[in-house]
Formats: structure tokens, sequence, C-alpha cells
């Protein structure tokens, strides 16, 4: 059975110091919120991972830059983790600028060989500096390149395969990408080997019109609740996350959608044993 957890935001903060959750089993903090932090943020994480699982989710990593992972955020991120004992630190396939200028955005990056030689060299350096394996999230992306030479399905797998850190699915993005670059989002997620994901996140975009932007400001989409059956049915016992970023609602409203993520789990769990049974 799938875990389902909620992104940890300033916003709960009071609501889960005084409030058990009533759905969450898990949370996830960005990492990036916790690395200077001495005061009530930290607090409130080793309050939270006291009682739950904690997985660390970074957007500074820049594993995609031509430039190795800066020493000082490794160093910090380490020092994060020691602390906390995450179940899992993750990033994302991407780059976010180059030397100590953070352009505050996860790019996209070129779908070649040279791009997975350069990931695999920063994803070595990491997991060595750190200790640990991490996971890299597939990001949503407006412009594709036309030095790119393979599928991004095929892209994040060769680097998961030839690395050995592990993937974060993000059925939202795989949604929005499909959508914006117009390919088939069930072809992408029937190619990844279950057995490589670490966690799957679902989220909401806004409709642009002419494109979808992956917002997390909106409740999870009918699209992407289907694609989240589908991959629950041949990723039984990955942990789900719901995320929201903008227009946060209230502790107890988001939990009534992190209800929905689980009853969509427990109904992908339950047409998968029905069509292995119907199998036999």
């Amino acid at each position: 059975m799938n875990h389902v957890g909620l992104g940890l935001r300033r916003e709960h903060y009071a609501y889960l110091l005084a409030n058990k959750p009533r759905v969450a089993q898990w949370f996830e903090a960005i990492s990036e919120n916790y690395l200077d932090s001495h005061g009530r943020p930290k607090a409130v994480l080793n309050e939270i991972r006291r009682n739950f699982p904690v997985a660390l989710h970074g957007v500074s990593l820049s594993i995609g830059s031509a430039l190795p992972p800066s020493r000082d955020y490794l160093s910090k991120l380490k020092d994060l983790a020691d602390e906390i004992d995450p179940f899992l630190i993750s990033d994302h396939f991407c780059w976010t600028g180059l030397q100590n200028e953070n352009l505050h955005d996860l790019l996209p990056l070129p779908f070649c060989e040279e791009t997975v030689d350069t990931l695999c060299r920063n994803i070595d350096i990491t997991q060595t500096f750190l200790g640990r394996s991490i996971a890299l999230e597939n990001v949503s992306s407006y412009i594709t390149f036309r030095d790119s030479t393979m599928f991004e399905w095929e892209f994040i797998c060769e680097i998961s395969k030839r690395s050995g850190c592990r993937i974060l699915l993000d059925v939202n993005n795989v949604h929005v990408n499909a959508t914006n670059h117009s390919f088939d989002a069930l072809t992408y997620l029937n190619y990844i080997p279950g057995d490589s994901v670490a966690e799957i996140h679902i989220a909401g975009h806004s409709n642009r019109g002419a494109y979808l932007f992956d917002t997390h400001s909106t409740p999870v989409s009918e699209e992407v609740w289907r694609l989240l059956e589908h991959a629950v049915n041949r990723m039984p016992d990955v942990p789900v996350l719901l995320e929201r970023d903008e227009d946060i609602p209230e502790f107890p409203e988001l939990e009534m959608e992190l209800e929905q993520a689980l009853n969509h789990c427990a109904s992908a769990e339950t047409d998968s044993y029905l069509e292995v049974t119907q199998r036999r």
C-alpha cells in the first residue's frame, strides 16, 4: 500500500504543532528552507521528524550544470541530513545557475549523451560526499532543444541506470510535458522501471491556453489522477506526495485532497489485484 504524504510548509506549522494529521503519513521538507536555519523552522522540522518519516527535497543542487556541485551547498545539506536522517534526499534533473548565481528556477536540459555524462559525474560527486544515494525528479518544461537525441524518459532512465541514483517521478510534470511537447504520457510511464522509482509526486497546474504551466497552485486534475493510478498500478509500494506551493489552503482542506490520493492508490492496487487474479 502506498504511503501518502504532504509537503511541509510554514503556513501549517502552527496547526501541526497543535494537531495530529488525519491522513498524512509522512512529510517532505524543502532542503533550502532549513540549511541556514537555527530558529523556529529547524525546531519545527525536528519536532515533525520525531513523529513522522521525513524526506528532504532540494531545488538548488544544479546537478545538470557543467560545473560540479557547490561544496558549500553539499556540506550544509550533509549536516542537515545527518541531523534529520531523512528516508530520502532528492533534487531535480535540471540546472539552476552557474557559480554563485542561482536563477531560482528549475531549468531544462538537452537530452543527449553529453548531458548524461555531466549528470552522472555530478551525481557521483554528490552521492560520495553525502554518503547516501539520492533521487532526482523529472521537471516541467516549455522548450525543447535541437541537440536532444533521446526522449526525456530514455534520458532519465539512462542516468539512473549509470549513476545508481533513483527517480522521483512527478506525474503532474509528465502530464504537463506530454501536453506541451505532444507525446503520450503513458508511453513515458510505461518506460520507467518500477524499481528505479523512490517517490511519486502529484500536484496541480494552470492551463494558459497554449500550454500548461506547473504552478502547484490548484487541485490535482483528473488527467493527473488517472496517471497516478496507472503509476501506482505498476509501483504499488512507492510513497506518494501531494505538493501545494501557492494558494495554500488550510491543512484540513489539503488533507481532504490527500485522502483522494489515498483512495486513488487503493483503487489502482485493487484493479491490479483483480487483473492478476483474472489472468489466473
